[in-house]
């Protein structure tokens, strides 16, 4: 297999992007893995760190509304392709699978001028143009929400890390505790809003953590990146209020958690719903709403809480959360809940979909009798 996946720019691009590609080393561990990213974003930190070539291309953001600049877009397009075809060209691609992004157009447009098989997966619930003009040119859609209408789509889940797809949340748990510093005979609430941390989440917490400790509920809260400073200490009384700038093992903070607060990107809510962990929703406001859009389906499954960016407030947290917290029958439903509606198979059933492309099995030529 001689793929070229095409996820750059963010980690929600790139993250399903790797997970496939770790899917497809599984299978055969001789695999061509490619990926197309660009010099902005996360591409050159993520990709290179998991172990695969990054073959950079040409910038070219889409536009999301319809304005003049859509009309600039064949012509500032037309090299970023043909540095797509020259990629596709240097390493014999026989598919290539785009993850939507300003990443994916050109590499779109330069399959289709190869003849090469596409696959398209779209992770949210609406998706955006390079998806869009994408799932024209195949018939091998996949989506990662079962509320995408996609034509043509196929709903596969999102392709998950092993480490998460593979989580045993029990039997991780006292590990995560004694990591955390946290103590096994409390309920955890996890609050994380990205790699930057979101404001309203961390205004939210840090108002009502106090009186959350003192309920005896301990916090581990992921406050971002760009919000973190050394001397940022809240001396709260109580339970455990344990304040990190950024989570590296998600597997092990979400076998710490009893609940979850944060926002409604489609990763998160497929990693949550995976592992089976109840969460409060608070989508960001911005866009064209789709973090509300990724979290409803989990949340009407029963596994999940919504509430708007507006309405998240300390009094708002005491008032719903704490209860939740306090009630441990309640967060077992809604974990089941969360479990029943979630897929861990994402990355292998989207293997499946690029070995179909590919006009292969889905195994490695051994077991084909070659």
């Amino acid at each position: 297999m001689h793929a070229v996946l095409a996820g750059g720019g963010s980690a929600g691009h790139i993250e399903p992007a790797l997970a496939l590609a770790d899917a497809l080393r599984r299978r055969d561990p001789r695999s061509s893995i490619t990926c197309l990213g660009t010099a902005k974003g996360l591409d050159t930190k993520l990709i290179p760190e998991r172990g695969y070539p990054l073959e950079l291309i040409p910038a070219v953001p889409m536009p999301r509304k319809p304005t003049m600049d859509v009309f600039t877009v064949p012509s500032r397009l037309a090299g970023t392709v043909r540095r797509a075809a020259e990629v596709l060209d240097k390493v014999d691609a026989q598919v290539v699978v785009g993850f939507g992004g300003y990443v994916s157009l050109p590499a779109y447009f330069a399959a289709r001028r190869r003849g090469v098989p596409i696959v398209v997966h779209e992770a949210n619930v609406r998706p955006g143009l390079a998806n869009r003009v994408g799932s024209r040119m195949t018939d091998w859609i996949a989506t990662g929400s079962p509320d995408c209408r996609l034509a043509g789509g196929r709903y596969l889940g999102m392709p998950l890390r092993q480490m998460i797809a593979k989580l045993d949340r029990p039997a991780l748990r006292d590990e995560a505790l004694r990591t955390f510093g946290l103590a096994p005979d409390r309920r955890t609430l996890l609050v994380y809003g990205g790699s930057q941390g979101a404001r309203r989440l961390n205004e939210a917490i840090e108002g009502a953590c106090g009186a959350l400790a003192t309920a005896g509920v301990q916090i581990l809260h992921a406050v971002g990146r760009g919000n973190w400073r050394d001397q940022d200490v809240f001396p709260v009384s109580g339970a455990a209020y344990v304040r990190v700038p950024y989570l590296d093992r998600m597997d092990l903070a979400y076998a710490a958690a009893d609940l979850v607060l944060c926002r409604g990107g489609m990763m998160t809510c497929s990693e949550l719903a995976a592992v089976g962990l109840p969460a409060v929703y608070v989508p960001l406001p911005i866009g064209n709403g789709e973090q509300r859009l990724n979290a409803q389906p989990v949340v009407r499954a029963g596994g999940g809480i919504l509430i708007e960016d507006e309405g998240l407030t300390p009094a708002w947290l005491l008032e719903h959360v704490l209860p939740l917290l306090a009630d441990p029958g309640r967060l077992a439903e809604m974990g089941a809940a969360a479990a029943a509606f979630g897929r861990r198979d994402g990355d292998e059933a989207l293997a499946d979909l690029v070995y179909e492309a590919a006009g292969r099995t889905g195994q490695p030529a051994e077991a084909q009798g070659a």
